[in-house]
């Protein structure tokens, strides 16, 4: 048996003007200072990284997806291993989703019931049925140190009728989650739901922090709804949701959406944007958007980004990168994928000290302003 771990959340400073907070968050596998951006290892691995990589561009956190692991390698041999820290050398926080964004997005294949799910695999077309209850026992078998519950998200656009139905059956479920997880040293985090109506994602963080659970996720948002709606539906929830527990906006993760987040109180964001796109050739830079895969870099011996320290800008220049990736050479994946991660890390690096320095809101100003001088956006 585990032993009990506090999962003890400090809120540090809230920004006067703005609800942007600076928080910590204490875990069996490390403290995570907030707000955070976590690295997606899907299948865990963060993809063309190394955990060493990881590490080196100061991620404090991973997140790992519990639909895809189920799948391959599967829970019963990750538990074999000693879990999933074990299993990928991992020795930092990790969360686990519950798959029930991937479930729920299998919309063609899949036969929702009061009991769960069914759908079949992706892999081999085998007929699978996710209960609250088997979803608790996969994610205690990989054992990380934060896991969520499982949800229904309502895709965009979904009527107010079956919105109302997925967010109670979320709530059901989530109940029936809290009373399966036993392990005293993993966090469940329920998920906030609700679409793009303000007044169901009311209820549904009231009803939530009933539970008392100790965080919250927010899912069903950037799902394809204008990014001004979602800056709504956060401000419309965020004044019902625990100040005293940690809020994660579930799949958000552009430059502009993590400074606004933020503004709004947000705590913690993951993104597979940052790997996907590093892998098309896309770097991100505090000036917008930058295609490596560039003619004009041929000759170009700078670094992706001056004045960035990633491994990746220290070492190496547009030209050589240009090269590898034209090439299709691995270490072209691995040294854009090093520069994104470690951009937006230091990103999240800089909305902390912005917050503790008290300058939060000009940081703000000036980044989003910088950002999108040349038009980029997202």
């Amino acid at each position: 048996m585990q032993d009990k771990f506090d999962f003890k959340y400090e809120l540090l400073h809230v920004c006067r003007q703005s609800g942007a907070r600076r928080g910590r968050l204490h875990t069996p596998h490390g403290v995570i200072e907030t707000p955070c951006y976590m690295p997606v290892g899907t299948q865990a691995t963060v993809k063309a990284m190394l955990p060493r990589d990881v590490k080196e561009v100061g991620s404090m956190i991973i997140l790992s997806n519990t639909y895809h692991l189920f799948e391959r390698p599967g829970h019963e041999l990750i538990k074999e291993a000693g879990g999933l820290h074990e299993f990928m050398r991992w020795d930092k926080p990790i969360l686990t989703d519950s798959g029930g964004f991937q479930v729920f997005s299998l919309a063609s294949a899949n036969k929702i019931k009061e009991d769960g799910v069914e759908f079949r695999s992706l892999l081999d077309g085998r007929k699978h049925f996710f209960t609250p209850e088997l979803v608790m026992e996969i994610e205690e078998a990989l054992g990380a140190d934060i896991a969520m519950a499982f949800d229904e998200c309502a895709p965009y656009p979904s009527d107010r009728e079956y919105t109302i139905a997925a967010m109670e059956r979320t709530h059901r479920w989530v109940v029936r989650c809290k009373k399966a997880h036993t392990r005293p040293d993993q966090a469940l985090f329920g998920i906030v739901q609700g679409g793009m109506f303000a007044d169901l994602r009311i209820e549904s963080a009231k009803f939530l922090a009933s539970l008392d659970l100790p965080g919250y996720g927010i899912g069903g948002l950037s799902v394809g709804e204008p990014k001004e709606m979602m800056y709504d539906m956060l401000e419309q929830m965020m004044p019902y949701m625990p100040a005293n527990k940690p809020r994660y906006l579930m799949g958000v993760g552009s430059p502009d959406c993590l400074v606004e987040g933020a503004v709004r109180g947000i705590d913690m964001f993951d993104c597979v944007l940052q790997t996907r796109i590093a892998r098309n050739g896309l770097a991100l830079t505090g000036s917008g958007k930058k295609m490596l895969r560039n003619a004009s870099f041929e000759h170009d011996f700078t670094p992706i980004e001056e004045g960035c320290d990633c491994y990746t800008c220290t070492h190496y220049s547009r030209a050589y990168v240009d090269h590898a990736l034209r090439a299709r050479e691995f270490n072209g994946f691995t040294l854009a994928t090093i520069h994104n991660e470690h951009f937006f890390v230091k990103l999240l690096d800089d909305i902390r000290a912005s917050i503790d320095g008290g300058y939060f809101d000009e940081f703000r100003d000036e980044t989003l302003a910088r950002f999108y001088a040349n038009g980029s956006r997202g």
